[in-house]
């Protein structure tokens, strides 16, 4: 059987979050946390937060966790219904409690300085909360994702919202997230069998799939929608940070977020230094790992711009 555990040694922390803003029942968030500790010195500590998006979870930073802990305190968060975090079945999975959700993990922590490493949903998820704590935040290190509207839904993502087969596809069949280890590359020609099991681990049954089916739900088509006006508002208020250091590392191959979200980003980040991967996919953690380590400490020696 293939060990992921071995290429996931880090030990578990949870944090309680209430389950909504009128109920007092709470619900535990995984993380993990490595690295030179926050010592209160805001001129010598470093923090790299780490959002995943979907179908992913904190292990696609494993190498982020492993290699930048020398310099820098790094954590890795599991949103709700994802990864090692609590799956509950009711429960208000969109874009806005996600991210209210990393907001209070980021208060919680009492996080400062923080670069911020997003992929996918995690952009959305974590550029809306540093919108939330702009002080807080010193540098961003963005790999294929967006943070406005989506301009298109490709037809692999649209076919799994088809009502009833689209959940029984990706909750009771595991597609979605199957399909993922190999639609999402193209350095690699499959994912070695321990780093494919390590992705797929948390999503065993149809119970833990939850987050993955709503993820897929909560993309918005029509501005009424309430996750469209919180892209909306996300993409508005990111000219806060057109000053700050950022790097954007982005998969050329990817079929989700095409060059036209890269170029959309570039704009929302004027200042950024861009590699564009020609052979690499969606899952640049996974094909292109030592190129995003080597951005995120060439961002952290970068002067940090305060807001």
């Amino acid at each position: 059987m293939p060990d992921w555990k071995a290429l996931y040694p880090f030990p578990s922390k949870f944090l309680e979050i209430p389950r909504s803003e009128t109920n007092n029942d709470t619900v535990k968030m995984h993380y993990v946390d490595t690295g030179q500790p926050t010592d209160g010195s805001a001129d010598e500590s470093h923090t790299v937060l780490c959002v995943h998006g979907n179908p992913t979870w904190s292990f696609t930073y494993r190498e982020i966790l492993k290699q930048v802990s020398d310099t820098a305190r790094v954590i890795a968060v599991d949103h709700i219904g994802c990864g090692l975090s609590d799956k509950p079945q009711r429960y208000r999975y969109c874009l806005q409690q996600h991210v209210g959700n990393l907001s209070r993990l980021i208060e919680q922590l009492d996080l400062q300085r923080v670069t911020l490493l997003v992929h996918d949903w995690g952009g959305a998820i974590g550029l809306g909360a540093a919108l939330r704590h702009p002080t807080r935040i010193s540098r961003f290190v963005i790999l294929n994702t967006a943070a406005f509207p989506p301009p298109y839904v490709p037809w692999r993502i649209a076919a799994c919202r088809i009502p009833w087969l689209g959940n029984v596809a990706m909750r009771g069949l595991n597609l979605f997230a199957k399909a993922a280890l190999t639609m999402t590359l193209n350095r690699l020609n499959q994912l070695p069998p321990d780093v494919a099991a390590g992705l797929i681990a948390p999503y065993g049954n149809w119970h833990d799939r939850v987050a993955i089916a709503r993820f897929v739900k909560d993309i918005p088509r029509r501005k009424s929608q309430e996750t469209w006006q919180v892209l909306k508002g996300i993409e508005q208020g990111l000219g806060i940070f057109s000053e700050h250091p950022a790097r954007i590392v982005w998969g050329m191959k990817d079929w989700c977020f095409r060059p036209e979200c890269l170029q959309r980003l570039k704009g929302l980040f004027p200042q950024a230094i861009v590699e564009e991967l020609e052979d690499v996919g969606h899952y640049v953690m996974e094909e292109a790992a030592e190129e995003v380590i080597s951005h995120i400490r060439a961002v952290l020696a970068q002067p940090s711009v305060n807001l």
